[in-house]
Protein backbone atom coordinates (compact mmCIF):
# COMPACT_ATOMS: atom_id res chain seq x y z
CA UNK A 1 0.00 0.00 0.00
CA UNK A 2 1.45 3.76 -0.85
CA UNK A 3 0.39 6.25 1.52
CA UNK A 4 2.20 9.69 1.93
CA UNK A 5 -0.60 10.29 5.28
CA UNK A 6 -1.30 7.82 7.34
CA UNK A 7 -3.17 7.09 10.83
CA UNK A 8 -1.93 5.35 13.70
CA UNK A 9 -3.94 5.05 16.92
CA UNK A 10 -6.75 6.91 14.93
CA UNK A 11 -4.69 10.03 15.20
CA UNK A 12 -3.62 11.93 12.10
CA UNK A 13 0.42 12.45 11.97
CA UNK A 14 1.75 15.35 10.95
CA UNK A 15 4.44 13.91 9.17
CA UNK A 16 4.66 10.44 7.32
CA UNK A 17 7.49 7.86 8.78
CA UNK A 18 8.53 7.06 5.38
CA UNK A 19 8.46 8.82 1.89
CA UNK A 20 9.59 8.06 -1.77
CA UNK A 21 12.18 10.44 -3.67
CA UNK A 22 11.19 11.17 -6.88
CA UNK A 23 13.46 13.46 -9.25
CA UNK A 24 11.41 16.20 -11.21
CA UNK A 25 14.09 14.73 -14.01
CA UNK A 26 11.65 11.23 -13.82
CA UNK A 27 8.64 12.32 -15.69
CA UNK A 28 10.95 13.41 -18.85
CA UNK A 29 13.46 10.40 -18.56
CA UNK A 30 10.68 7.56 -18.62
CA UNK A 31 8.56 9.50 -21.43
CA UNK A 32 11.68 9.24 -23.58
CA UNK A 33 11.87 5.45 -22.71
CA UNK A 34 7.81 5.39 -23.28
CA UNK A 35 8.66 7.19 -26.72
CA UNK A 36 11.51 4.52 -27.59
CA UNK A 37 9.40 1.35 -28.16
CA UNK A 38 12.37 -0.52 -26.27
CA UNK A 39 10.57 -0.80 -22.51
CA UNK A 40 11.89 -4.34 -21.53
CA UNK A 41 15.74 -4.15 -20.73
CA UNK A 42 18.03 -2.57 -22.96
CA UNK A 43 20.94 0.17 -23.04
CA UNK A 44 19.14 2.31 -20.31
CA UNK A 45 19.77 -0.53 -17.79
CA UNK A 46 23.33 -0.21 -18.50
CA UNK A 47 23.66 3.54 -19.02
CA UNK A 48 21.77 3.17 -14.70
CA UNK A 49 24.38 0.46 -13.83
CA UNK A 50 27.74 2.54 -15.16
CA UNK A 51 26.32 5.52 -13.85
CA UNK A 52 25.86 3.72 -10.50
CA UNK A 53 29.61 2.65 -10.86
CA UNK A 54 30.89 6.31 -11.27
CA UNK A 55 28.41 7.63 -8.23
CA UNK A 56 29.15 4.86 -5.91
CA UNK A 57 33.47 4.23 -6.90
CA UNK A 58 32.48 0.81 -7.33
CA UNK A 59 35.25 -1.78 -8.70
CA UNK A 60 33.09 -3.41 -11.50
CA UNK A 61 29.49 -2.21 -12.97
CA UNK A 62 26.82 -3.65 -11.29
CA UNK A 63 24.28 -5.64 -12.48
CA UNK A 64 20.62 -4.38 -12.01
CA UNK A 65 18.04 -6.76 -11.43
CA UNK A 66 14.12 -5.94 -10.57
CA UNK A 67 14.43 -6.27 -6.89
CA UNK A 68 16.75 -6.41 -3.94
CA UNK A 69 15.24 -9.88 -3.09
CA UNK A 70 16.34 -11.50 -6.88
CA UNK A 71 19.80 -9.66 -6.19
CA UNK A 72 20.29 -11.46 -2.87
CA UNK A 73 19.10 -14.92 -4.79
CA UNK A 74 21.70 -14.43 -7.73
CA UNK A 75 24.26 -13.59 -5.30
CA UNK A 76 24.06 -16.31 -3.61
CA UNK A 77 23.90 -18.53 -6.81
CA UNK A 78 27.13 -16.82 -7.87
CA UNK A 79 28.97 -17.78 -4.71
CA UNK A 80 27.86 -21.62 -5.25
CA UNK A 81 25.34 -21.92 -2.36
CA UNK A 82 23.42 -25.07 -2.93
CA UNK A 83 21.11 -27.38 -1.64
CA UNK A 84 22.09 -28.55 2.19
CA UNK A 85 24.44 -25.62 2.74
CA UNK A 86 24.03 -22.96 5.26
CA UNK A 87 24.33 -19.33 4.86
CA UNK A 88 24.66 -16.98 8.20
CA UNK A 89 22.92 -14.13 8.98
CA UNK A 90 21.37 -11.94 11.60
CA UNK A 91 17.62 -12.60 12.49
CA UNK A 92 17.50 -8.76 12.34
CA UNK A 93 16.95 -8.24 8.79
CA UNK A 94 13.45 -8.48 6.71
CA UNK A 95 12.08 -11.86 5.96
CA UNK A 96 13.37 -11.29 2.08
CA UNK A 97 17.47 -12.13 3.58
CA UNK A 98 16.09 -15.29 5.02
CA UNK A 99 13.60 -16.59 2.05
CA UNK A 100 16.77 -16.17 -0.96
CA UNK A 101 18.70 -18.68 1.03
CA UNK A 102 15.82 -20.83 1.28
CA UNK A 103 14.99 -20.44 -2.70
CA UNK A 104 18.50 -21.80 -2.66
CA UNK A 105 16.94 -25.04 -0.71
CA UNK A 106 19.55 -23.82 1.52
CA UNK A 107 19.74 -23.69 5.61
CA UNK A 108 19.45 -19.86 6.86
CA UNK A 109 21.45 -19.68 10.31
CA UNK A 110 20.78 -17.05 12.46
CA UNK A 111 23.37 -15.43 14.57
CA UNK A 112 23.25 -12.97 17.05
CA UNK A 113 23.91 -9.26 17.01
CA UNK A 114 25.12 -6.50 18.88
CA UNK A 115 22.70 -5.33 21.09
CA UNK A 116 23.76 -1.79 20.38
CA UNK A 117 23.92 -1.75 16.83
CA UNK A 118 21.60 -4.03 15.60
CA UNK A 119 24.02 -5.89 13.40
CA UNK A 120 25.05 -9.29 13.37
CA UNK A 121 28.16 -10.02 16.29
CA UNK A 122 31.16 -11.83 14.54
CA UNK A 123 31.31 -13.64 17.51
CA UNK A 124 28.17 -15.20 17.49
CA UNK A 125 29.46 -15.99 13.90
CA UNK A 126 32.13 -18.12 14.93
CA UNK A 127 30.11 -19.93 17.11
CA UNK A 128 27.90 -20.72 14.51
CA UNK A 129 29.87 -22.19 11.76
CA UNK A 130 30.18 -25.51 10.70
CA UNK A 131 31.46 -27.78 7.80
CA UNK A 132 28.60 -26.78 5.77
CA UNK A 133 28.66 -23.32 6.24
CA UNK A 134 28.85 -21.70 3.17
CA UNK A 135 28.70 -18.36 3.17
CA UNK A 136 28.18 -14.89 5.46
CA UNK A 137 25.17 -12.44 5.10
CA UNK A 138 25.80 -9.72 6.97
CA UNK A 139 22.80 -6.91 7.23
CA UNK A 140 23.85 -3.35 7.96
CA UNK A 141 20.72 -2.10 9.80
CA UNK A 142 19.12 0.93 8.97
CA UNK A 143 22.94 2.15 7.00
CA UNK A 144 24.77 1.38 9.88
CA UNK A 145 27.71 -0.45 8.35
CA UNK A 146 28.58 -4.03 10.38
CA UNK A 147 31.76 -5.00 11.30
CA UNK A 148 33.66 -5.83 8.01
CA UNK A 149 37.51 -6.90 9.17
CA UNK A 150 36.54 -8.82 11.80
CA UNK A 151 33.58 -10.69 9.32
CA UNK A 152 36.09 -10.82 6.16
CA UNK A 153 38.95 -12.54 8.98
CA UNK A 154 36.48 -15.50 9.86
CA UNK A 155 35.38 -15.55 5.98
CA UNK A 156 39.12 -15.76 5.57
CA UNK A 157 40.01 -18.70 7.93
CA UNK A 158 36.85 -20.77 6.65
CA UNK A 159 37.11 -20.07 3.40
CA UNK A 160 33.30 -18.41 2.92
CA UNK A 161 32.05 -15.85 0.35
CA UNK A 162 31.01 -12.73 1.89
CA UNK A 163 27.34 -11.49 0.88
CA UNK A 164 26.25 -7.34 1.91
CA UNK A 165 22.67 -6.71 2.48
CA UNK A 166 23.24 -3.57 1.95
CA UNK A 167 19.02 -2.61 1.20
CA UNK A 168 19.76 0.08 3.87
CA UNK A 169 22.85 1.00 3.22
CA UNK A 170 23.46 2.38 0.02
CA UNK A 171 26.18 5.47 0.36
CA UNK A 172 26.89 4.46 3.91
CA UNK A 173 31.03 4.00 3.77
CA UNK A 174 33.05 2.18 6.08
CA UNK A 175 36.97 2.68 6.45
CA UNK A 176 36.74 5.43 3.84
CA UNK A 177 35.51 2.72 0.80
CA UNK A 178 31.46 2.69 -0.20
CA UNK A 179 29.56 -0.24 0.86
CA UNK A 180 29.26 -2.13 -2.21
CA UNK A 181 33.21 -2.01 -2.73
CA UNK A 182 34.38 -4.18 -0.38
CA UNK A 183 32.79 -7.79 -0.52
CA UNK A 184 32.37 -10.65 -2.74
CA UNK A 185 29.26 -9.39 -3.37
CA UNK A 186 26.71 -6.48 -2.04
CA UNK A 187 23.15 -6.45 -2.93
CA UNK A 188 21.14 -2.98 -3.11
CA UNK A 189 18.00 -2.63 -3.33
CA UNK A 190 15.86 0.15 -4.85
CA UNK A 191 12.48 -0.24 -3.65
CA UNK A 192 9.96 2.67 -3.36
CA UNK A 193 10.91 3.99 0.01
CA UNK A 194 14.67 3.68 -0.20
CA UNK A 195 17.29 6.39 -0.22
CA UNK A 196 17.33 5.90 -4.14
CA UNK A 197 14.20 3.89 -6.11
CA UNK A 198 13.25 2.99 -9.64
CA UNK A 199 10.14 1.88 -8.18
CA UNK A 200 11.06 -1.50 -7.09
CA UNK A 201 14.53 -2.94 -8.34
CA UNK A 202 18.12 -3.79 -7.15
CA UNK A 203 21.50 -4.30 -8.22
CA UNK A 204 24.58 -6.64 -7.39
CA UNK A 205 27.75 -5.60 -6.87
CA UNK A 206 30.40 -8.09 -7.07
CA UNK A 207 34.81 -7.95 -7.99
CA UNK A 208 35.30 -10.36 -10.25
CA UNK A 209 34.77 -9.87 -14.54
CA UNK A 210 33.94 -13.70 -13.74
CA UNK A 211 31.16 -13.49 -11.11
CA UNK A 212 29.55 -10.16 -13.05
CA UNK A 213 29.23 -12.36 -16.13
CA UNK A 214 27.84 -14.76 -14.03
CA UNK A 215 25.13 -12.46 -12.61
CA UNK A 216 24.66 -10.99 -16.29
CA UNK A 217 23.69 -14.51 -17.28
CA UNK A 218 21.82 -15.59 -14.37
CA UNK A 219 19.36 -12.72 -14.42
CA UNK A 220 18.45 -13.57 -17.72
CA UNK A 221 17.67 -17.53 -18.24
CA UNK A 222 21.76 -18.21 -17.89
CA UNK A 223 21.70 -16.52 -21.63
CA UNK A 224 24.35 -14.40 -22.48
CA UNK A 225 22.94 -11.40 -24.56
CA UNK A 226 26.00 -9.80 -25.67
CA UNK A 227 27.10 -13.20 -27.07
CA UNK A 228 23.90 -14.57 -28.11
CA UNK A 229 22.64 -12.86 -31.13
CA UNK A 230 19.67 -13.21 -32.72
CA UNK A 231 20.20 -15.72 -36.24
CA UNK A 232 19.10 -15.13 -39.72
CA UNK A 233 15.67 -16.72 -38.09
CA UNK A 234 15.18 -13.97 -35.91
CA UNK A 235 15.79 -15.82 -32.13
CA UNK A 236 18.66 -15.35 -30.26
CA UNK A 237 21.01 -18.33 -30.56
CA UNK A 238 21.81 -20.29 -27.19
CA UNK A 239 21.99 -23.61 -25.90
CA UNK A 240 21.51 -23.22 -21.71
CA UNK A 241 23.40 -25.62 -19.63
CA UNK A 242 21.74 -24.61 -16.55
CA UNK A 243 18.79 -22.90 -14.93
CA UNK A 244 18.38 -18.93 -15.47
CA UNK A 245 15.54 -16.35 -14.16
CA UNK A 246 13.43 -13.42 -15.21
CA UNK A 247 15.28 -10.97 -12.71
CA UNK A 248 16.24 -8.40 -15.06
CA UNK A 249 15.15 -4.70 -14.57
CA UNK A 250 13.30 -2.87 -17.16
CA UNK A 251 14.33 0.49 -19.32
CA UNK A 252 11.08 1.96 -17.24
CA UNK A 253 12.58 1.49 -13.82
CA UNK A 254 16.20 1.99 -15.24
CA UNK A 255 15.11 5.40 -16.41
CA UNK A 256 13.87 6.23 -13.25
CA UNK A 257 16.52 5.44 -11.53
CA UNK A 258 18.97 7.22 -13.54
CA UNK A 259 16.80 10.61 -12.89
CA UNK A 260 16.63 9.80 -9.24
CA UNK A 261 20.65 9.32 -8.96
CA UNK A 262 20.73 12.89 -10.07
CA UNK A 263 19.81 13.81 -6.57
CA UNK A 264 21.28 11.08 -4.34
CA UNK A 265 23.97 13.22 -3.19
CA UNK A 266 21.72 15.63 -1.80
CA UNK A 267 19.45 12.68 -0.49
CA UNK A 268 22.39 11.74 1.33
CA UNK A 269 23.36 14.81 2.61
CA UNK A 270 19.80 15.18 3.88
CA UNK A 271 19.49 11.66 5.74
CA UNK A 272 23.08 12.19 7.41
CA UNK A 273 21.92 15.38 8.60
CA UNK A 274 18.55 14.25 10.21
CA UNK A 275 20.18 11.34 11.92
CA UNK A 276 23.00 13.43 13.09
CA UNK A 277 20.34 15.62 14.55
CA UNK A 278 18.80 13.20 16.50
CA UNK A 279 22.05 11.89 17.90
CA UNK A 280 22.66 15.30 18.99
CA UNK A 281 19.62 16.30 20.39
CA UNK A 282 18.64 12.96 22.03
CA UNK A 283 21.75 12.27 23.92
CA UNK A 284 21.41 12.13 27.25
CA UNK A 285 17.45 11.99 27.22
CA UNK A 286 15.54 10.09 30.08
CA UNK A 287 14.62 6.38 29.12
CA UNK A 288 16.64 6.48 25.68
CA UNK A 289 19.38 4.48 24.72
CA UNK A 290 21.33 5.70 21.84
CA UNK A 291 23.12 3.10 19.40
CA UNK A 292 26.68 2.59 19.15
CA UNK A 293 28.36 5.06 16.33
CA UNK A 294 32.18 4.12 15.76
CA UNK A 295 34.24 6.88 13.74
CA UNK A 296 36.03 4.13 11.34
CA UNK A 297 31.97 4.22 9.32
CA UNK A 298 29.19 6.21 7.92
CA UNK A 299 25.99 5.33 8.16
CA UNK A 300 23.49 6.44 5.29
CA UNK A 301 20.66 6.78 8.04
CA UNK A 302 18.00 5.29 6.17
CA UNK A 303 16.12 5.47 9.96
CA UNK A 304 17.45 5.99 13.30
CA UNK A 305 16.75 3.37 15.78
CA UNK A 306 16.84 3.55 19.62
CA UNK A 307 16.54 1.55 22.58
CA UNK A 308 13.72 2.36 24.68
CA UNK A 309 11.44 0.81 27.79
CA UNK A 310 7.95 0.65 27.31
CA UNK A 311 7.97 0.71 23.76
CA UNK A 312 4.15 0.35 23.06
CA UNK A 313 3.66 3.70 25.65
CA UNK A 314 6.43 5.02 23.86
CA UNK A 315 4.36 4.98 20.35
CA UNK A 316 1.22 6.27 21.71
CA UNK A 317 3.03 9.42 23.46
CA UNK A 318 4.35 9.90 20.08
CA UNK A 319 1.41 9.22 18.16
CA UNK A 320 -0.92 11.41 20.24
CA UNK A 321 1.51 14.38 19.58
CA UNK A 322 1.44 13.87 15.40
CA UNK A 323 4.84 11.70 15.09
CA UNK A 324 5.40 8.33 13.57
CA UNK A 325 7.92 5.60 15.14
CA UNK A 326 8.20 1.99 13.72
CA UNK A 327 10.45 -0.88 14.37
CA UNK A 328 10.75 -1.01 10.57
CA UNK A 329 11.19 -4.82 11.11
CA UNK A 330 11.49 -7.62 13.92
CA UNK A 331 13.56 -10.84 13.92
CA UNK A 332 12.44 -13.04 11.03
CA UNK A 333 13.56 -16.28 13.09
CA UNK A 334 10.03 -15.65 14.77
CA UNK A 335 8.44 -17.35 10.81
CA UNK A 336 7.48 -20.49 10.84
CA UNK A 337 9.37 -20.84 7.67
CA UNK A 338 12.30 -20.77 9.36
CA UNK A 339 11.70 -22.94 12.18
CA UNK A 340 10.48 -21.15 14.87
CA UNK A 341 12.21 -18.77 17.19
CA UNK A 342 16.14 -19.75 17.34
CA UNK A 343 17.37 -20.06 21.27
CA UNK A 344 20.32 -18.33 22.64
CA UNK A 345 20.24 -15.04 20.84
CA UNK A 346 20.94 -13.23 23.79
CA UNK A 347 21.46 -9.57 22.21
CA UNK A 348 18.66 -10.21 19.42
CA UNK A 349 16.27 -10.97 22.58
CA UNK A 350 17.23 -7.57 24.24
CA UNK A 351 17.05 -5.38 21.09
CA UNK A 352 13.53 -7.16 20.17
CA UNK A 353 12.00 -5.63 22.68
CA UNK A 354 13.31 -2.07 22.78
CA UNK A 355 14.20 -0.99 19.51
CA UNK A 356 11.95 1.89 18.02
CA UNK A 357 12.66 3.86 14.95
CA UNK A 358 12.11 7.25 14.28
CA UNK A 359 11.48 8.41 10.47
CA UNK A 360 14.21 9.82 7.91
CA UNK A 361 13.53 10.87 4.58
CA UNK A 362 13.90 14.09 2.32
CA UNK A 363 10.25 15.14 3.02
CA UNK A 364 10.81 16.29 6.51
CA UNK A 365 11.44 19.64 7.34
CA UNK A 366 13.30 20.98 9.94
CA UNK A 367 10.60 21.65 12.09
CA UNK A 368 9.26 18.18 11.71
CA UNK A 369 12.42 16.89 12.95
CA UNK A 370 12.21 19.50 15.94
CA UNK A 371 9.04 18.27 16.80
CA UNK A 372 10.22 14.65 17.04
CA UNK A 373 13.24 15.49 19.08
CA UNK A 374 10.76 17.14 21.48
CA UNK A 375 7.98 15.01 21.42
CA UNK A 376 10.70 12.70 22.63
CA UNK A 377 11.77 14.80 25.38
CA UNK A 378 8.04 15.03 27.22
CA UNK A 379 8.28 11.25 28.03
CA UNK A 380 6.16 8.58 27.58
Amino acid sequence: MCSHSFIILGRNLVFPFQATNVSKKAKEFVCRVLDSNCLSEGSVVRDFELALQKELHLVRKPVAVNSGTSGLHLALIAAGVQEGDEVILPAQTFIASGLSILMQKAKPVFADIQPFTGNICPESIRKKITKKTKALMPVHWCGYPCDMDEIYAIAKEHNLKVIEDAAHALGAVYKNKMIGSLSDFTVYSFQAIKHLTTGDGGAVCSLTEKDEKELLKKRWFNIDREEALPSLLGERVYNSEQVGYKYHMNNVAASIGLANLTDLPLILERHRYIGNYYREHLAGVSGVTLLSSSPDRESSHWAFTILVERREDFIRALASRGVPSSIVHGRIDKNKVFGGLSQGLVGQDYYEERQIALPVHNALTDENIALAVESVKQGW
